[in-house]
């Protein structure tokens, strides 16, 4: 009987632990960015190996690829773009929260030093 207790606990503190993770990152999503009172919408496709993050996103500057890192809950990707035909970096560093499904966090324009806010919810 002990032993059957401790298998079900083991088994629910690894779903829990997969539960914790929540929502995949893996997919398509819709980032929606505020800066300077100007805001964007662009449409990414995540794919999360490990804790490395990569994929593509488009929005009016055209499409860029991403390079990230998740950390827990912790989300943050770059997104490599062209702005008036000069590059443009711009860095997403922001917290998942499994239970609203979305992300929301800061975003540095790195070339024009500004930040903003922004939120990235799933495509359904």
């Amino acid at each position: 009987m002990k032993s059957l207790v401790i298998s079900v606990l083991l088994a629910f503190m690894s779903v829990a632990a997969v539960a914790a993770d929540g929502v995949s990152l893996n997919g398509k999503w819709t980032v929606h960015t505020t800066v300077m009172g100007n805001e964007s919408d662009m449409s990414c496709t995540f794919t999360r190996k490990d804790n490395d993050l990569s994929g593509t996103c488009t929005s009016d500057n055209g499409d860029g690829k991403i390079t990230g890192k998740v950390d827990g809950t912790k989300v943050t990707w770059s997104y490599l773009s062209q702005y008036n035909g000069e590059p443009l970096t711009t860095t997403y560093t922001g917290t998942l929260d499994s239970a609203a499904g979305k992300i929301t966090g800061t975003v540095n324009v790195e070339q024009f030093g500004v930040d903003g806010d922004f939120t990235a919810s799933p495509v359904k």
